[in-house]
Formats: structure tokens, sequence, C-alpha cells
């Protein structure tokens, strides 16, 4: 038999964010494609990392994560109205995306289904196939990505095991709101089901809007695979400090799967995250959202004078927009045809959707960018909309 790849190998292909980045760099252009967050990280988070390496915080960690770092977490979810053990329901591990593989690990055998709200993160889909589940799809309508409970019942089968919730959405941005929640509650609860949370962006919420996490819900707890990070919200996407939150005869073997693929994620950035957590002024989160909700505007009216109409999302820091002036036969070609004409990097539709045609008229921007690049991108996509 001849050497090649295995049959894993088509799950880890280069996603499409990454490669519009790619042809971002190769253009010249600006990014708004993938979302790196290259904002300014908090002074305390960086100096606190800073002096854990003078501290001694170099080696190893426990396999859940430094004590610091889980203690700080439990007081920090106390504070969101959700009791979590530091000592046997928290687990830190190398991202929030290392934490959901390494669930997916614990909890899920090969064939086993988990459905998936579309448009979807597609790292989230890519993850299911490389641990052999099957990904199956609740397409939500625009224009406010609404589902209802038979949309949950067609996408079920006796394989489905588990069910995804990302709120806020990436890369739609809609948040559940509660009575969603409660859909979602009643039909795992029904079908005796996990339901994985990916909340990254529970802080990046607009217009009154309120992020409420899975983990709040009454009767849910066993079930629940709560996930989350601080690599938005301290803008340090390459630290890789994510955690999950379960009960405690989950946690220990997805701790144990999380060490034997990742072992720990960094001491002493652990030590500035948990600092953080402890120091940030309780205010920061709300200025954090105000900031955003700023240039979540300013992007939205930059894409409607240039002729794209942007779904307004209520939180995280992407925007769906319509392309349907754009030429192009799919929307990879919509995407290059922006990139080439205007200096603006973006993602196709074709990412976030299991059929290429429903993200057809579709592409995604990110606006968590420093001032100057994003009112630069602004402009640059106004005066292609005067063409």
């Amino acid at each position: 038999m001849p050497l090649s790849l295995s049959r894993k190998s088509e799950c880890v292909m280069q996603s499409e964010i990454r490669n519009m980045s790619i042809e971002c760099t190769r253009a010249g252009g600006i990014n708004l494609s993938q979302g790196v967050c290259d904002t300014d990280v908090p002074e305390n988070v960086r100096r606190a990392a800073q002096a854990a390496i003078d501290e001694g915080f170099n080696i190893y960690t426990r396999f859940d994560g430094l004590k610091e770092l889980r203690n700080s977490l439990a007081r920090k979810l106390q504070r969101q109205g959700i009791t979590a053990n530091p000592e046997g329901e928290i687990i830190v591990s190398a991202g929030s995306t290392g934490v959901f593989y390494s669930a997916c690990l614990a909890l899920l055998n090969p064939g086993d289904e988990v459905i998936l709200f579309e448009p979807y993160y597609g790292y989230h889909v890519s993850t299911l196939r490389a641990v052999d589940a099957v990904p199956a799809y609740v397409t939500m309508k625009t224009p406010d990505w609404t589902f209802t409970p038979q949309d949950l019942e067609n996408a079920r089968t006796s394989k489905t095991r588990a069910i995804m919730v990302n709120t806020p959405a990436n890369p739609s941005g809609k948040i559940f709101k509660r009575a969603e929640l409660e859909q979602i509650a009643a039909f795992a609860k029904q079908h005796d089901l996990f339901i994985f949370t990916d909340e990254i962006y529970e802080y990046f919420v607009y217009d009154g809007w309120e992020h409420i996490s899975p983990l709040t819900m009454p009767g849910l707890r066993e079930r629940i695979i709560g996930i989350s990070g601080l690599s938005k919200t301290f803008s340090i996407t390459g630290w890789r400090i994510g955690y999950g939150v379960c009960d405690a005869k989950w946690a220990q073997t997805l701790g144990y799967f999380s060490d034997l693929v990742y072992v720990c994620a960094p001491s002493p950035l652990q030590i500035g995250v948990a600092r953080g957590l402890d120091e940030i002024p309780a205010d920061y989160y709300g200025k954090l959202a105000k900031e955003y909700q700023a240039k979540r505007d300013k992007c939205c009216a930059a894409l409607e004078k240039a002729g794209m109409t942007p779904h307004v999302p209520q939180g995280a820091y992407y925007i769906l927009a319509d392309t349907t002036r754009i030429p192009g036969k799919t929307s990879k070609e919509k995407a290059m045809h922006l990139l080439k004409e205007s200096g603006v990097a973006s993602v196709p539709g074709e990412a976030f959707f299991h059929r290429p045609e429903d993200g057809l008229n579709l592409t995604r921007f990110c606006y968590a960018k420093q001032p100057a690049d994003l009112d630069e991108a602004c402009r640059r996509l106004e005066r292609y909309g005067r063409r």
C-alpha cells in the first residue's frame, strides 16, 4: 500500500477563514476576515503574565490548570450566578477549541450525531469530523436567525447525542433568547442529549441584549459542557487559555484528554488571565461592549454605502453582509472580487453552511481591529460602493 495521508486529514484542511487571511496578505489588503482580535491587551493582564515568568510559573501545570486560575474562574462564574467547584468542575485547556475537542473525545463515540445551528463556526464541524462524529444541521431563518422546535426534531435521529449552542454566535452575531434556550433545554431533556456551549463572545453584547449562559438554566447541569475563554475579552487569542465547566462525572475524563493532547495551557499566561479576572475593574466589560458596538455601527454603515446590506449583529464581533450585487458565481469568487477591487478581505458565506449555495450571497466581516485599520477598511468599502 503506497504512503498516503490518513482519512482524517480531510477534516483539518486549511479553513476558508485562514485562506482569506493568506489571500489578504498576498494582496496587501486589510484583513477583516480572521478574528485575530489585534486590539490592545489590558495592561494588568500583560504585566501579570510577565511577572509570572519571573516568579517561576514556567513548568507543567496540573492536568486541569493552575489552582489560581480555576479559583478565579469560579469567582467569575459565581458573579454570573453559576456555582462551579474549582476542584473537579472546571478544566483549563488550550483555548475554547481545546476544551471542545477534549469534550468530544470524552463524550462522543464514532457515528454519534451532534446538531449545529447554521450559519455555524467551521471549527465546530471540523472538530466533530476529526473524532468521527457526524454534524447535523438546523438552518436558521433570516432576518433574525430563528428556528422552531420542529426544526430541532427534524434534525434529530436515533444517533443524535448532543447539540451545540454558540451564543453570542460566530458568524451571525445571534444571541439566543431565554425562550429559545428553554426550547433547547426541553429538547435535550426529552431525548437525553448533551449540550455543548461556546460562549467565547459572552461580553460582546449590544443594544441592551443580555447574554444568558445555558449553565444558568435549571435542570441542565448534568448534561451541559459550558465552554468559554478570555481570548476575545482580553485580546489574547494567541495565549490559548480556555476553560470548560461541567459535572464532575465528565470533567475528569475531559481533563485527561486535554492533558493527552495539549499537556497544559501555558503556565505564566494562566496567571496573567487569573489576575486579570480578579483585578480588572467591574466596568471594563461594559466599556468593551460599548467600544465594539461603535465599531459595529461604523462597519455596518460602510457596508450599507458599499451596497452590501448587513445583518446587524446582536453580539460577537462579526457581520454577515448581503453580497448579491458583487460579481461571482460562488461566495468565494465574490469575496476574492471584493478583495481585489476594494483591498478588504472577508470570508465567503459558504464557509458557514453545509450547502455552499446557502451562503452564496453572504460574506463575513470582522471588526475586531485597531481603530485606524477599521477606519481605512471602511473608507475602502465606501469607495468601492461609489464605483
